[in-house]
């Protein structure tokens, strides 16, 4: 089957068949499909857009260019689940939410990604633990996730290798945001990690991809579809990506946030919400817990009794990092040389946040990439960032810059004012939940 007619027929609006999208992937995975096709294929997907049954025979040729994990034969005791976030601004839910659906009997192999654009990667965040193995082999990952409930990892070389190809085109070619690409590519990875079900965030806002309800509601739904068509039972939660998730954004700093937030230290209330909200759809989805008010008292059970972070550190040592991490954190971060707080020029309440700005800052800092390849500075980035509805002028800080230096500080600080826009009274922050989508 010649690979250019089926560009053609996609180019031209046909719904290509099965047979052609496995014809396509399979040259991929022999090299007969060159870089500059797929580029085209991309594209085309991109304008004309695809079927359901296009973008379910996609995903299955992704997950068969690879392996597919059975943890049938592991007798783990538990359902194995696992969620994924579009991406957004301080967005570190699932550094506390794997080690929680652990804690609670789940089994999470959780397979995720580099940052992307103006949005942090939850991979870049777990390697800014010094040691941390974030892509071992499969057999590290079978024994970790059995061993521990959890392990989030990098996508392997065996793991749907054809959706790297295809994304590493995507990338480069302004073909990012294609729904159909999008779902195909998010679900080849989770579906190859052998899930029984699959929780998605949806990020909606000026600091997501997805800024409009209306392009959310359309992923969200195209995502559902196909994993049910590969028999992955997948619910979806829009959240709002109107203000940065949490307090703090850049890598090291959001680790640290993690184990504030599962100590009990500090929890941020509109995190926590998040958090709550996708650990208990899960423990519903997979039958751990049969009432939404059951699987919230579970879920704040292990957080009280320290098992989510006891989990949390098991995993860290066993993919490699220091045993005492947790407990000595601040021995093993990378540390910024600079940290000056972020003023507002004039007084007043925080009214929006351009919150796509303030993830470019972190770029701009070296804490995301502006290149592909680039090495990160994990210490540098953002942290107590105020939010919509609060007070601040010349003596109560919008945040904190954690930089290498003056002159990067004093850049960021004046980037970073203008990224806030204030009003004389207060004003209150949108809804953090917006929607729950099912089959």
């Amino acid at each position: 089957m010649l690979v250019k007619e089926i560009i053609r027929k996609k180019r031209d609006g046909g719904e290509l068949s099965a047979q052609e999208i496995n014809s396509l992937i399979e040259g991929l995975a022999d090299g007969s499909v060159s870089r500059e096709q797929v580029s085209a294929f991309t594209m085309a997907v991109y304008f004309q857009s695809m079927s359901i049954a296009e973008v379910s025979a996609l995903t299955k040729a992704m997950i068969s260019s690879g392996v597919k994990l059975d943890w049938s034969t592991e007798d783990l005791g538990g359902p194995v689940v696992d969620k994924h976030s579009t991406g957004g601004v301080g967005d570190k839910v699932s550094l506390m939410l794997a080690p929680m659906i652990a804690a609670c009997g789940g089994y999470v192999p959780m397979i995720s990604g580099r940052g992307l654009g103006h949005t942090g990667g939850t991979l870049d965040k777990m390697e800014a633990i010094p040691g941390y193995d974030a892509t071992p082999d499969l057999d590290i990952l079978r024994r970790v996730v059995k061993k521990t409930g959890c392990a989030i990892i990098g996508q392997t070389a065996e793991l749907a290798p054809a959706d790297r190809l295809i994304y590493s085109v995507r990338d480069v070619t302004a073909t990012v945001e294609s729904v159909a690409l999008i779902t195909a590519s998010i679900l080849s990875k989770k579906i190859s990690a052998g899930l029984d079900a699959l929780v998605m965030d949806i990020k909606v806002g000026p600091g997501a991809f997805m800024e409009t309800e209306a392009q959310a509601e359309e992923l969200a739904s195209s995502i559902i579809r196909t994993a049910g068509e590969n028999q992955v039972p997948t619910h979806a939660i829009l959240t709002s990506m109107d203000e940065v998730l949490g307090r703090t954004a850049g890598n090291a700093l959001e680790v640290v946030e993690t184990l504030d937030y599962l100590s009990g230290r500090v929890r941020d209330p509109r995190l926590h919400e998040v958090v709550m909200a996708l650990t208990s759809e899960m423990l519903l989805l997979t039958k751990l817990a049969a009432t939404r008010e059951e699987a919230e008292a579970k879920l704040e059970a292990v957080l009280d009794n320290g098992r989510a972070l006891e989990i949390f550190a098991e995993m860290v040592t066993e993919l490699g990092g220091p045993a005492d991490f947790v407990e000595k954190h601040d021995l093993y971060l990378a540390k910024a040389r600079v940290i000056k707080p972020v003023y507002a020029r004039d007084a007043g309440y925080v009214s929006a946040i351009d919150v796509r700005g303030v993830g470019n800052l972190i770029v701009k800092l070296g804490g995301g990439r502006s290149v592909p390849g680039q090495v990160l500075d994990m210490a540098v980035g953002l942290g107590d960032i105020a939010r919509i509805g609060e007070y601040v002028d010349g003596q109560t800080p919008m945040a904190m810059v954690y930089a290498q230096s003056d002159a990067e500080a004093e850049q960021i600080i004046a980037d970073m004012q203008n990224c806030y826009q204030l009003s004389e009274q207060p004003q209150a922050a949108p809804p953090v939940i917006r929607k729950l989508m099912t089959a």
